[in-house]
């Protein structure tokens, strides 16, 4: 796992009005990644945006496109999501009948390979996977809406998983999302992540100057 702290911020928190040009500031601003939280209001109670707009979205930056599915049954959209420019496609254990399937289904789209724990989800739902992907998405928001207050209890699951992956000597990175601020960043780094998701912070902090808030993020 790479100790240099990335920052993937979440376009939930952007303003959709002008979405391409949000997406040229992140880049600008040094972002690492963008976060794109796709909901479908079943999975969870919310609906977000399709493989349309991220595939009108992708000629805009060459960053990686963090794109985080909170959809469900996941299998039959990873292609479209894959070809509109996906780079990470993250899905949720509990959105499969078949998780080593969908883990397959998206390397056979040669894409990295995400799993996302919701706050309540145990690691013992993925923990036999752990060598076969590339990233683990712990949520410390219950997912489905952006704005929420971090939930602290998370961070012993942090913990434990950069244990596991310590354990083990993998190289997979640990990601969190969900109420992450100047405050409380440096909590999750020191609990072992190394990529966090962040909107309303680095969105609306020090009158939105994405770039300070970027920086303070990975630097706390």
């Amino acid at each position: 796992m790479n100790n240099i702290v990335k920052i993937s911020p979440s376009i939930l928190s952007a303003d959709f009005s002008k979405l391409g040009e949000e997406i040229i500031s992140l880049d600008k601003a040094g972002a690492d990644y963008i976060h794109v939280d796709v909901m479908d209001g079943h999975f969870v109670p919310n609906i977000t945006i399709g493989p349309e707009v991220i595939k009108k979205l992708r000629p805009l930056t060459k960053k990686t496109f963090d794109v985080h599915l909170m959809i469900a049954p996941v299998d039959k959209y990873i292609e479209q999501f894959s070809n509109a420019g996906a780079d990470i496609i993250t899905f949720h254990p509990e959105a499969t009948q078949n998780t080593l399937g969908t883990i397959n289904l998206i390397r056979k789209q040669k894409k990295q390979v995400g799993i996302s724990l919701k706050p309540k989800s145990k690691i013992s739902l993925i923990e036999k996977f752990i060598d076969k992907i590339d990233l683990i998405l712990i949520m410390s928001v219950e997912p489905g809406f952006g704005g929420q207050k971090f939930m602290p209890e998370v961070i012993d699951k942090v913990k434990a998983i950069k244990k596991i992956i310590s354990e083990r000597k993998l190289k997979v990175d640990i990601e969190i999302d969900g109420g992450i601020n100047f405050e409380n960043s440096q909590l999750a780094k020191d609990a072992g992540a190394n990529i966090l998701v962040s909107g309303s912070t680095i969105f609306r902090e020090n009158n939105g100057d994405l770039k300070r808030n970027i920086n303070l993020l990975r630097s706390n």
